[in-house]
């Protein structure tokens, strides 16, 4: 499962949404098309965003399946390495939001 930790967002979610489609969207998208078969993404906690990764994770787990792709807010740490973990060995789950 590869991992990638998402920065440099901005507080406000609006504008952290469209940071994440300008910045990050097409590194996400060449990984799961490069033959990755399950990724996570790590952006930092912050319960006022979920709405927009939601819908973000989602439309990538049903545009990309078979292939996994959830996201774990969190600041790293035990929690987030956790559910990886947990995630790596669960092959039905994609699509999920999870907050550590």
């Amino acid at each position: 499962m590869k991992r990638i930790a998402v920065d440099g967002l901005p507080d406000d979610p609006l504008a952290a949404a469209g940071a994440f489609h300008q910045h990050w969207l097409e590194q996400v998208e060449q990984v799961l098309e490069g033959g990755e078969d399950a990724l996570i993404l790590v952006p930092p906690a912050d319960h006022t965003h979920r709405q927009w990764r939601l819908a973000m994770v989602a439309g990538l787990a049903r545009k990309y399946a078979p292939c996994r792709i959830n996201m774990v807010a969190g600041d790293g740490g035990e929690a987030v390495d956790a559910t990886e973990t947990y995630l790596a060995a669960a092959p039905g789950i994609t699509g999920q939001y999870l907050e550590t």
